[in-house]
């Protein structure tokens, strides 16, 4: 007896099961939605793969066309050096010289005792300038000469008596020993004057009158003077003749160069009228005399 077909003949007979391979029941499924945004045939990922590449691309292209800066020539540091010079306010040569050489310009004032002997009075006022830091000074000796106290005040307001070590009666100078000092004491730069000549520049630092320290500026006038005192009574020889303004009370004080460096102690001016007022001649004892007072050779 047949078995009845489980199958009509117009559907397809079941497939042939593969021996351990079970057999797929239910209908196939498809791939999840997500993943086919992954396929390279989905057009969302190409325009965003071509969007990429143009933003690359103009980003290329923004550096490769941005104006490279210039190289720095010597040129540009002349031109910005002299336009520097052109606008900053700089100090002039006198002023520098100035600033070098005050910190060394002391006020030198000789004292005696009054007609009754009780009091001190002041005979003589003058400058003078710090050539070693142990505060040994070189001044006139006529601003000291017959003190019975002699004081002097330094830049910084320090105010010390001194006495008398040394002594050159004729260049006029006395060499003074403070007896207090400022802690930073700074000592005077001397210079030779073999290299000065007429029209060099120079500045006189000193307390005309008692006033200062005062800057005069002028110019070497003449080397090699000879001078006579007023009264006739001494003669100088080998000095510096100086047109800056020099007065009573600038005697001892320094004759410095535009580099601040002390190249004379001023020690006499040129009056024909007998009045003690500038005239325009002064006179400096060079500094190789100067220091000899003191037992220094510095040239």
């Amino acid at each position: 007896m047949r078995r009845p077909a489980l199958y009509s003949s117009s559907s397809s007979p079941p497939p042939a099961e593969v021996p351990g391979q079970q057999a797929q029941t239910g209908p196939v499924t498809e791939h999840a939605p997500g993943t086919r945004f992954f396929s390279l045939s989905n057009p969302r990922l190409l325009w965003a793969a071509l969007a990429v590449m143009a933003l690359l691309l103009a980003l290329s292209l923004s550096l490769a066309l941005r104006p490279q800066p210039r190289k720095l020539t010597q040129a540009d540091i002349h031109a910005a050096v002299l336009k520097t010079l052109e606008t900053a306010q700089l100090p002039s040569a006198v002023a520098r010289a100035y600033d070098t050489i005050r910190p060394s310009v002391v006020r030198v004032t000789g004292y005696g005792k009054s007609k009754n002997g009780k009091e001190d009075v002041e005979i003589g006022v003058g400058t003078g300038v710090v050539i070693v830091d142990k505060g040994i000074i070189l001044t006139n000796l006529h601003v000291v000469q017959g003190a019975q106290t002699i004081k002097v005040v330094f830049s910084d307001g320090l105010e010390s008596t001194a006495h008398i070590t040394g002594a050159q009666p004729e260049n006029d100078l006395a060499v003074l020993q403070a007896h207090k000092i400022p802690d930073d004491m700074i000592a005077a730069t001397m210079r030779s004057t073999g290299d000065l000549a007429p029209g060099d520049h120079v500045l006189a630092v000193g307390y005309p009158f008692g006033i200062g320290p005062s800057a005069s500026a002028g110019v070497i006038s003449g080397l090699k003077r000879t001078f006579r005192s007023p009264e006739g009574k001494q003669e100088m020889s080998n000095l510096i003749q100086f047109d800056a303004a020099a007065n009573p009370g600038n005697s001892g004080g320094p004759l410095v160069t535009m580099d601040g460096e002390v190249v004379g102690i001023v020690t006499a001016i040129l009056n024909p009228n007998q009045q003690r007022s500038f005239v325009g001649i002064a006179f400096a004892v060079p500094i190789e005399n100067a220091a000899s007072a003191v037992g220094l050779t510095p040239f």
